[in-house]
């Protein structure tokens, strides 16, 4: 604290990048359960109960936001001893879902666990504690002068944990969450300077285990013909993204008006998960769905300044890759909604239904918003 007064902290405890993290993710979240709302009223209706599945995202909201303020502030011992449980219970979590007759089956796939009413998704946190454990352990791996880590150093924990974390998240089976761990995984290596040589083989690799991944099931087989000529099959594999088009095609430039989607009756599939970002432009057109894609793009520059603000290493390394890994899960959701991706099941960070998902997404940026409240950890702590 020597190199400044304590009036000096005072002032830089929120600086702008943090308090924009914050206005944005908020907002973000304000959105998400405007449109869930909207989007989920006519599924909820049929179910019994127009309000329950608002309701539900009110409750992890309102659990969520007190989550992303703590994590704003966590010290930075705390949340590295924090990792290693963290993870371990990821873990046991991942093993009890494919216990049969333990794990939630819904949609043909046992993602969830279940106690009483309260349903969660063991994958969502696995996000979390791979992205705290892998940057301890790699900050412990680091030399004492700074330097980078070595190529061995890198990828010995990070090979193996993505081989083990990946294959309990396809037992379930989630292709999708797979490739976001993968992203996350690749997007702290990245950073911590992995060669793009490595990184491209990997890609490679990547690619080609995907590749067999779909040839082995005929349901995956099925989506990529739905996405590569979804006209051939439209009452069937095409029917998702021919649905998804003619609800954004059907909002022109400003949009039907909130709550006014005909897609949401039983067109648009999962139009409160997978297929939100289709009803917002539906409902809310191309101002809207543009207005969407620029809080994320403000997201990706706010997450970026404090990585790159931030003290190299651990704080870096955890801004960089919480900023890739949420900001790049929005846009393949995005682009599978509008047909550039094929249809992965991944949801809408913040926006789409999904409590689990979006308490894990604010906590993660909040501690986005906590390495941006110290953008330089040397001259401060």
């Amino acid at each position: 604290m020597s190199a400044r007064t304590r009036s000096d902290v005072a002032v830089t405890r929120w600086p702008p990048g943090a308090i924009g993290l914050t206005v944005v993710t908020v907002l973000l979240m304000l959105i998400g359960l405007l449109m869930s709302f909207s989007a989920s009223i006519v599924d909820a209706a049929q179910e019994g109960d127009a309000f329950g599945t608002f309701r539900r995202q009110a409750l992890w909201a309102a659990l969520s936001l007190p989550a992303f303020f703590v994590a704003s502030r966590l010290p930075r011992t705390v949340l590295r001893r924090l990792s290693w449980p963290l993870m371990i219970g990821a873990l046991l979590l991942l093993v009890l879902v494919v216990v049969p007759g333990v794990g939630v089956t819904r949609f043909g796939s046992t993602r969830w666990l279940g106690f009483g009413g309260f349903v969660f998704q063991p994958s969502e946190i696995a996000k979390l504690a791979v992205l705290l454990w892998l940057a301890d352990v790699l900050e412990r791996k680091r030399p004492a002068d700074g330097s980078l880590l070595t190529t061995e150093h890198l990828l010995i924990p990070a090979a193996p944990t993505l081989l083990l974390l990946g294959g309990l998240v396809m037992l379930q089976p989630d292709l999708g969450t797979t490739v976001l761990l993968a992203l996350i995984i690749g997007a702290m290596l990245f950073v911590e300077g992995l060669r793009v040589r490595i990184i491209v083989g990997a890609l490679m690799v990547g690619a080609a285990a995907v590749a067999a991944l779909v040839v082995a099931a005929p349901y995956r087989v099925a989506r990529i013909r739905g996405w590569l000529w979804p006209e051939q099959f439209p009452q069937a594999e095409g029917f998702q993204l021919m649905q998804s088009w003619v609800a954004l095609g059907s909002g022109g430039v400003l949009g039907l008006g909130l709550g006014s989607s005909r897609g949401k009756w039983n067109f648009v599939p999962n139009p409160e998960t997978d297929f939100i970002f289709a009803i917002v432009g539906e409902e809310l057109g191309l101002v809207g769905a543009i207005g969407l894609i620029l809080l994320f793009l403000t997201l990706l520059l706010l997450g970026l300044h404090a990585a790159f603000a931030a003290t190299p290493g651990y704080d870096r390394t955890l801004a960089f890759t919480i900023t890739a890994w949420v900001v790049g899960q929005a846009f393949v959701n995005i682009g599978t909604v509008i047909g550039l991706l094929p249809i992965t099941g991944v949801t809408l960070p913040l926006v789409s239904a999904g409590g689990s998902s979006l308490l894990v997404t604010m906590v993660s940026l909040g501690l986005l918003v906590n390495v941006a409240r110290w953008p330089d950890e040397r001259a401060v702590r």
